[in-house]
């Protein structure tokens, strides 16, 4: 058993979710709020360690009225441990679950656990679909996964998505070394795909919605 996992994310129109330089100031204010709806409707919020590292993101619902008790449990998807423990996602706004691996420093994961729940799960990077059991075990039916395009690309390959959710905003960016919606190794042939239906799209001030259930 696992959650509902629910992958959203802002893009270009050119597939990017970051330029270059790590800049990802792609949504518009409507969708922000969207976003910050989702959150507020979901159990949990998931994201990787590289996301963290850029942004130091607080992952709580602040851009619509919300509670305290609305935000949900932030999961973060950390091999080696290497969250900052000065980093707001360790802040005491929301409850925090690390995932790690066996390979991860035992003094760094004793430092986190000070500060979050600290799940091991995998022997030398984490195990998704254990650290999605073991999330449900805690009571978490609903994820939404903020994922950066490599923890997208193993939870899609993994078979870990039920629905993909994406803001398309009017522009371009551009860059070979431009972060996309998904990257990882990729597949080699077209009809290896993962495959998307279409349940609805709409638009919020510039921006498209578009939103797919994963075709099992």
């Amino acid at each position: 058993m696992r959650p509902y996992v629910i992958l959203n994310a802002a893009m270009t129109l050119d597939g990017k979710i970051a330029t270059k330089t790590g800049s990802s100031e792609i949504s518009g204010e409507e969708d922000l709020r969207r976003v910050h709806e989702l959150r507020r409707e979901c159990d949990a919020i998931m994201v990787g360690i590289n996301t963290v590292l850029a942004d130091d993101p607080r992952l709580t619902v602040h851009r619509v009225d919300a509670e305290e008790g609305d935000n949900p449990v932030r999961v973060v998807v950390d091999s080696r441990a290497r969250t900052p423990l000065d980093f707001r996602v360790l802040n005491d706004e929301a409850p925090t679950v690390i995932g790690v691996s066996e390979s991860a420093p035992i003094s760094r994961v004793n430092e986190l656990r000070k500060r979050a729940e600290v799940v091991v799960a995998g022997k030398d990077r984490v195990d998704l679909r254990l650290l999605l059991e073991r999330l449900h075990e805690m009571g978490i039916r609903r994820l939404m996964l903020e994922g950066g395009s490599t923890l997208n690309y193993s939870m899609l390959t993994e078979g870990l998505v039920d629905e993909v959710r994406v803001c398309i905003a009017p522009m371009i960016a551009g860059g070979r070394e431009a972060r996309t919606l998904v990257d990882g190794e990729g597949i080699d042939d077209m009809s290896d795909a993962i495959k998307l239906e279409l349940e609805r799209f709409y638009t919020l001030g510039e921006d498209l919605i578009v939103e797919y259930t994963v075709k099992r």
